[in-house]
């Protein structure tokens, strides 16, 4: 609902805390789309701005310009302030509006009767001091592929590099694997080489170097050796042709492109080629020339290559939009003293000269994140709400005797240095289209690579997480399932309620369920732009999807098969439903926030702005265990206040590749190299010369350092921050190896002890801090302010009669007590039962939540048994939200804690929960081929253990097994650990994790020999063993049984020992993450509850199977379906499928396909029902649980001793990676539902007695109806990553020559 009400204008003159609690306040309607705010907002020196002053008489403006609304904050000259919102776009009325939000206000409140601001006119600045904004210029351009033409330049033999980027898909099962287009237009290769030369002796014979066009590339080992940045040596292998260089660019500039990209190899370290290229274009005429040595110096060429092409791409973009901005001053903003700065998606202020569409992505969340965490960090939580007698609750001690450390939280008003630290903050920023979370606890917690759009920027960025869920999200029931988003309503049509014949959606949800009340809205809909949100069209949505929806949507049950979900559920529980959802859906991005980077969630608060934020917070807290919500008075324009407050920040960073400790402790320690100390300082003095250019004094900088710093051979490099020094009289101090140390041990659960420590990247962030506000000092309660009157709103126990307060009437000390409503200017609190709201002395709302599973322990919510649970389309979709959760949680924490660069950098693991009986309930989308042949593991290992003669499955065992005939595994390197979930001494549950090992023995490097006919020659292995016995784990027995093959002539035993037993403890680990959270699930709901809807998600997968088995036959006249394909050495695989239309089951009789071979090309059965099951899902067409429910409707044939169905002893390992492709392929032929994708995972091994290298590489994918074939992409079965080539050469001792799209 941003914005919503943003045609009122409420004006407070007088009185602290801004609106609320001014003694004289006016309100009326703007009929052009704005809102408009002025208070006194804490007047005391403390709200002077590090970069302006309100004692200058001038007016310092903060805009946050978004895709919807424009935000406007200014410090007036009276030191009170101003705040706006208008529509960012709205060409009746004004071209641009930061410019006509800075016109308003000087209008309205520069009085000295001298100036005039008309409309239409270019706006007089004599009386501005600064402009700080954020923008979305740059996201949007990028969204919409509407930035500059620009050209690629980058190392021949890489031209397709960044079309291929790490080769994975977004989503699995999405068959058109539908992706943004390119920033570029066109490609040039540069014929320019250089290499490492750590793997070069010198001495080695050199080779035609695969010449090309007369010149080829020098021999491996041979050329001029210099010194990088770094320190590496590098090796030039051949220098590029500026002249022939020069003709290409003028061809570029004869096409109109004059925006230019720079990614040569290896120039994070040796830039020198880069930089003579980029002089040689910026004197051709070039207008923006992006060099990636410049834009962002670190290793990794794809990350580097897309950042340079954003910066490239969409700089031109933000120069257009700034000269535009700047023609609507009289004077173009030339003026001497007028500072205009931007924000960087870092949270640091810049100014408009070094503002790169790089840096821009996350430029409007940034200033959210700045306005949260510099009003709500300092909030205090304990009981301090008065000054007097009100604090008689343990607060006698509230003195400076320091002595009383045993009452910590008593005695912290006087003892300075024993104060509490501050409640950590979860930002929930929640706009129309969708929702940003973030976390800070005393410094921004800041990501240097991610992905937006397609495109993956490597840059210091805020770690916003962003959900597609907000008040614009629509709604739909799909399969029985409560569906919000990620399609949104927009501002047009925009929800139902909108009167503009839009999408059911959030907001009208909001609005039948009484949250919102259309008569505290401005009446600007309809075709006179006069009438209220329309409540009866929303009241009639609902109705239509309970008559409806259920079946009318593709896919979805029809009533005769299951009957309609919602048939006996009212509009109002229809509604509270889906907001149910939605909150479940938002609440998933902060438990991964959190959580998977080992915080408390429930030790954090919940500061909530955006227009949307406030009515959803109080409910998200009860879910999440949390107990704090602040809600701030500007909450709905806080990314404008946030600007005001924001820091100038510049921030430089050198690569560099050396070792900071050694992890053999043998060799003396480089903590204190004095090198590294000089390019520090070189570093420190660049930023300060920096900000001392753009007019701050050198006293006034603060300088943070860093080292980015990792273990050898993991690619998880760490940025430190240079450990705050301890007092003098301290004997210690903590050191940046400790701190690196610590910070591992919590985020990813162990350290890696006798691992080299390196640092990848020098870094140095100089700040001159913006104001922050005092905290706000306690003030008397005054107990419940008066009402402005009551209203029925709908909460969980149904329709309750609730109190309405306005903003403007409450004062500082007033305590509100929910279930009610508190209408703000911009937005609605809704206080959920449970909840109490006290307003600070700035006029806040501090609110304390009663979590909603806040009950006695053991005591269950529900006392129905397992007969009597009724499933629920609610429940069941928010279940489907929380199992997958748990999958892709356990996910993350293998991913964090694994050590080998298969699990920790390639992905290639999957996690999945299972009911008691080894039934698959939710598998995170991660590897497809694992998908079902984890369920056939579990279940052969219930029955196992649990024969006669066997000692069952106790607590504190986890059981670890990959033999792919005997124990449904899929090929020996895929290592599968499967731990029980007791509850009362009862096995409830099992979680399971199946990592692919580097190397687990056999007769090749890698585990994955080509040449294998023998399951002996691919590995150890293992059909069933207790990895934790008793809770110890059995670190002998597994490491005989990895050692087990080097008995054998001919074989090996693992050759990696040390990383297979850490990644095995890392799968264990994983698993004890899942059963902590089915736990919590179990405690929030109760078992009963939990087994049943497991249950009911497998239905529910069933369901949608069963229905578009049945469409397929409805579609084509015919209840069979056939293909066959074959083999490279002809041996057939043959498919013929018989549906049963009455019911939606189906017969996959695999007869026909030919006998197993004498090779490693035999793939088991569990491969087969991995296959099948994600063919099925991606024929569903739809968001459905992945589980065993989705195989239930189908009973297999597979001929014995088949290539599909070999014997205990064949060779398997080429069916995982090649043969599972070729049947996924004739499954979706017989379906008719695409063409063949290119069959092979395509995998690359090589290595000796020191090393081993395993790769899969991408291929292409089919076409299909409505789209093309998609090249340089991982397809089906698999989805890794790819090591990028710098890294590949960094590491092993090869010299990659092309990496490419084979054309044609």
């Amino acid at each position: 609902l941003r914005g919503l009400s943003a045609q009122s204008r409420f004006v407070s003159e007088e009185g602290r805390g801004g609106l609320i609690g001014g003694s004289k306040k006016k309100e009326g309607w703007n009929m052009d789309g704005s809102s408009m705010m002025s208070s006194n907002d804490n007047a005391d020196s403390s709200s002077s701005s590090s970069c302006s002053s309100s004692s200058d008489g001038k007016f310092h403006f903060s805009i946050d310009r978004g895709g919807t609304f424009t935000d406007v904050y200014c410090l007036l000259p009276s030191k009170k302030d101003a705040v706006l919102k208008l529509l960012s776009v709205d060409p009746g009325n004004y071209s641009d509006a930061p410019t006509e939000g800075i016109r308003r206000i000087l209008s309205e409140h520069d009085v000295d009767g001298t100036t005039s601001y008309p409309r239409n006119v270019p706006v007089c600045t004599k009386n501005i001091g600064s402009i700080r904004m954020g923008t979305t210029v740059a996201t949007n351009a990028l969204l919409e592929r509407n930035g500059a033409k620009m050209a690629l330049l980058i190392t021949k033999g890489f031209r397709d590099l960044l079309e291929i980027g790490n080769q994975s898909r977004e989503s699995i099962f999405d068959l058109s694997i539908a992706s943004p287009s390119l920033l570029y237009e066109r490609v040039v290769e540069i014929d320019e080489r250089v290499m490492l030369s750590t793997f070069c002796d010198g001495s080695r014979e050199g080779d035609d170097g695969g010449k090309e066009d007369g010149e080829g590339m020098a021999a491996a080992g041979i050329g001029p050796l210099s010194i990088g940045i770094t320190g590496e040596e590098i090796m030039t292998l051949r220098q590029p042709n500026l002249s022939r260089i020069q003709s290409v660019l003028e061809e570029l500039l004869d096409d109109g492109i004059t925006s230019l990209s720079v990614v040569l190899m290896h120039s994070y370290s040796f830039p020198t080629h880069e930089e003579s290229i980029g002089k040689l274009a910026e004197s051709m005429g070039f207008s923006e020339v992006s060099l990636s040595s410049a834009v962002m110096p670190m290793v990794k060429m794809v990350s580097r290559g897309h950042t340079a092409c954003a910066a490239a791409y969409l700089t031109p973009s933000i120069k257009q939009y700034l000269e535009s901005f700047k023609r609507g001053f009289d004077d173009n903003l030339t003026r001497s003293g007028i500072r205009l700065d931007f924000m960087k998606s870092d949270g640091g202020l810049t100014p408009v000269d070094d503002f790169g569409g790089h840096q821009a992505i996350l430029s409007g969340p940034a200033g959210g994140v700045i306005g949260y965490a510099k009003t709500s960090y300092h909030v205090k939580h304990e009981d301090e709400s008065s000054t007097n007698d009100n604090n008689n609750n343990n607060n006698n001690n509230n003195n400076n005797n320091n002595n009383n450390n045993n009452n910590n939280n008593n005695n912290n008003n006087n003892n300075n240095n024993n104060n509490p630290k501050p409640m950590p903050v979860i930002g929930f920023d929640m706009g129309g289209t969708s929702t940003d979370v973030s976390r800070y606890d005393g410094s921004l917690e800041h990501v240097f690579e991610t992905t937006t759009a397609g495109v993956s920027i490597q840059a210091p960025q805020l770690d916003i997480n962003t959900v597609a869920a907000g008040g614009g999200s629509r709604l739909f029931l799909r399969n029985g399932l409560f569906v919000v988003g990620p399609e949104s309503a927009g501002a047009h049509p925009g929800p139902v309620c909108y009167r503009k014949g839009g999408h059911l959606a959030v907001t009208d949800a909001n609005l039948v369920l009484g949250r919102v009340i259309p008569e505290y809205f401005p009446s600007i809909f309809g075709e006179d732009e006069s009438q209220p949100l329309d409540l009866e069209s929303a009241k009639l949505a609902f109705q239509t999807i309970i008559v409806d929806q259920a079946t009318q949507e593709e896919g979805a049950p029809t009533n005769q098969e299951k009957g309609n979900p919602t048939e006996e559920k009212s509009i109002e529980e229809i509604a509270y439903g889906f907001l149910q959802v939605a909150n479940e859906a938002m609440c998933r991005p902060i438990r991964n926030l959190t959580q998977m980077k080992g915080f408390d969630i429930t030790t954090h608060m919940l500061a909530c702005f955006g227009g949307a934020g406030p009515q959803h917070a109080c409910a998200m807290a009860k879910a999440l265990g949390m107990t704090k919500v602040f809600v701030h008075r500007y909450g709905g324009v806080l990314s404008a206040y946030g600007l005001s407050m924001a820091d100038a920040v510049k921030d430089i960073s050198e690569p560099t590749a050396e070792v900071y400790e050694y992890g053999d402790n043998t060799r003396t320690h480089n903590h204190d190299c004095p090198l590294r100390s000089k390019r520090m300082e070189a570093l420190a003095q660049k930023a300060i010369h920096a900000l001392c250019q753009q007019g701050y004094t050198q006293d006034s900088i603060r300088l943070e350092y860093y080292l980015n710093m990792r273990y050898e051979g993991t690619d998880n490099a760490v940025m430190i921050m240079q450990p705050p020094q301890q007092q003098q009289q301290q004997s210690t101090t903590t050191t940046y190896g400790e701190a690196f140390r610590n910070h591992y041990k919590r985020e990813f659960g162990f350290d890696l002890i006798g691992r080299d420590i390196r640092i990848d990247d020098l870094r140095i962030r100089a700040v001159v801090e913006g104001t922050t506000p005092k905290p706000a000092p306690p003030v008397p309660l005054l107990g419940a302010p008066p009402a402005i009157g009551s209203t029925r709103a709908y909460f969980e126990h149904g329709w309750e009669d609730v109190q309405v307060y306005k903003v403007e009437s409450l004062e500082p000390g007033h305590e509100i007590l929910g279930p009610c409503l508190i209408i703000q200017p911009i937005s609605t609190v809704v206080l959920e039962i449970g909840c109490s709201a006290v307003v600070t002395a700035d006029g806040d709302l501090d609110i304390t939540v009663r979590p909603a599973n806040d009950r006695e322990e053991g005591t269950p919510v529900s006392h129905q048994p397992t007969t009597t649970i009724k499933a629920d389309p609610v429940m069941l979709s928010i279940f489907a939200h929380r199992f997958m959760g748990i999958a892709e949680q356990m996910g993350r924490t293998l991913a964090r804690t694994a050590i080998s660069v298969n699990m920790k950098e390639r992905l290639d693991f999957s996690c999945a929960l299972f009911t008691k009986d080894g039934g698959l309930v939710a598998n995170a989308p991660h590897i497809p081929v694992h998908l079902g042949a984890m369920q056939s593991a579990v279940t052969f290992q219930v029955e196992y253990w649990n024969q006669d003669g066997r000692e069952g499955i106790r607590e504190g065992d986890v059981l670890v097994s990959n033999h792919p005939q005997l124990a449904g595994g899929s090929h020996l390197p895929d290592i599968t650990v499967i731990t029980p979930v007791f509850y009362h001494s009862e096995i409830i549950f099992f979680v399971a994790s199946r990592g692919h090992h580097a190397d687990i023995g056999g007769i090749a490097p890698g585990s994955m020999p080509p040449h294998s006919k023998l399951l002996q020659e691919e590995g150890a292995m293992i059909v069933a063993f207790k990895l934790v016995k008793n809770g110890t784990f059995q670190e002998k027995g597994i490491t005989d049984i990895l050692m087990e093959p080097g008995k054998l002539e001919g074989n090996f035993g693992t050759r990696n020992l040390r990383d297979n037993l850490s990644d095995l403890r890392a799968q264990v680990a994983a698993n004890n993450s899942g059963i902590k959270l089915l736990q919590h699930l179990v405690h929030e709901y109760t078992l009963p509850t939990v087994q049943a809807y497991m249950t009911y998600i497998q239905k529910n997968a069933e369901i949608a199977v069963r229905n578009m088995l049945k469409r397929y036959v409805q579609i084509h006249n015919t209840n069979q379906a056939h293909a066959v394909d074959h083999m490279d050495d002809g041996s057939p695989i043959e498919l013929r499928i018989t549906i049963n239309e009455s019911d939606g089951s189906a017969l996959f009789d695999f007869t026909g396909t030919g006998p197993q071979v004498l090779g490693n090309h035999n793939a088991p059965p569990a491969v087969t029902y991995s296959a099948v099951i994600y063919s099925l899902r991606c024929l569903v067409g739809q968001d459905i649980p992945l589980n065993q429910g989705c195989l239930t409707p189908v009973s297999f044939i597979i001929p014995r001793y088949s290539l599909l169905n070999p014997s205990s002893d064949a060779g398997v390992v080429g069916g995982n990676v090649l043969t599972s492709q070729r049947v996924v392929d004739v499954v979706l032929k017989a379906f008719r539902a695409c063409a063949a994708s290119q069959g092979c995972m395509n995998n690359l091994t090589f290595g000796d007695d020191k090393f081993g290298y395993y790769e899969t590489i991408a291929g292409g994918a089919g076409a299909g109806p409505g789209w093309m074939g998609k090249s340089g992409v991982h397809t089906h079965m698999t989805n890794t990553r790819i090591t990028d080539p710098e890294i590949l050469e960094r590491r092993y001792p090869v010299l990659l020559r092309r990496f490419e799209i084979r054309k044609g």
